[in-house]
């Protein structure tokens, strides 16, 4: 039973009559009277009773009509649904993004994405940029928001985000009062730091920034997660410094304060892929991340 015959005995189950069901298939009348009896034959019933005055449905074939009928329906639409993918209008993706970048940036370029593309189905995964970089090797993810170094030859990258510190203390601290942080302030301070394991690039920038400016923090706890760190700022038992996208958290009781750096914005930010990637959603991603992004992406 092939598609042709279907759309062959539809045309004229709808007619009841042969002539002008050829006539609107774009076909002679023998040709289609060889698709219904190979049809027929496949089937093994007759679809029509015919004479030489009218042609009728026999209960077969009355049986017989919703179903080819849906079955034309079914495959247009799984036809226009392989071509929308393949253009990049529908289908699945991937998308691989760290705690912090869920903030600010990830929900802004949904929102934009959605937009763009109505019909796609996004797949969002929390993940560390390690086990990002793992998966998008892999072709477990399409693309990433990860956390530089990018240093894999598989993978392609362009920075979307760069953001500054901010200096976060409990809203009774001395430092509360100021209106911006220095280095030089945390010498000596308790401190709530990132584990290097989970959140291995904040805490290399910040040993970075604190070994460059001789500064010495006394750290009191070592976590993972943004947000568990704040709520150990706000219960008193140290500073912290985090990524300025973390304001929309809003701790009651904890005061964010900018940290003063020669390089006022060093979180950064990276969206990354596979470069022999083959989801056509892929490039529409990157061109609206590229639209989207705050900063030149070169």
């Amino acid at each position: 039973m092939e598609l042709h015959q279907l759309r062959c005995f539809v045309a004229v189950a709808e007619e009841l009559h042969f002539g002008r069901a050829a006539a609107r298939l774009n076909i002679t009348q023998p040709p289609l009277s060889r698709q219904i009896q190979l049809l027929e034959h496949s089937l093994g019933a007759a679809l029509f009773a015919r004479s030489s005055r009218s042609v009728h449905l026999t209960a077969a074939g009355i049986a017989f009509l919703p179903d080819a009928r849906r079955l034309l329906r079914f495959s247009e639409s799984a036809s226009q649904h392989v071509r929308r993918i393949a253009s990049g209008q529908a289908g699945r993706l991937r998308i691989g993004f760290t705690a912090a970048s869920a903030y600010r940036f990830l929900p802004e370029l949904i929102t934009a994405v959605r937009a763009d593309l109505p019909d796609i189905d996004l797949v969002l995964q929390e993940m560390v940029s390690g086990a990002q970089v793992e998966a998008l090797i892999s072709g477990q993810l399409d693309a990433g928001l990860l956390r530089p170094p990018v240093a894999q030859p598989d993978l392609a990258a362009i920075k979307i985000d760069a953001e500054p510190l901010l200096a976060a203390m409990p809203a009774r601290h001395r430092l509360a009062r100021q209106s911006s942080i220095t280095l030089a302030d945390l010498d000596g301070q308790d401190f709530v730091m990132y584990e290097p394991g989970e959140s291995r690039y904040f805490h290399d920038l910040l040993v970075m920034l604190f070994t460059a400016a001789n500064v010495r923090p006394r750290f009191v706890q070592q976590l993972g997660q943004i947000h568990s760190m704040l709520a150990l700022v706000r219960a008193g038992l140290g500073m912290a410094l985090v990524p300025a996208a973390a304001a929309a958290l809003r701790y009651h009781d904890v005061r964010l304060r900018p940290l003063v750096l020669q390089r006022p914005t060093p979180v950064e930010l990276f969206l990354v892929w596979r470069h022999n990637a083959d989801n056509p959603l892929l490039e529409r991603l990157i061109t609206r991340t590229r639209r989207h992004t705050r900063i030149d992406p070169k």
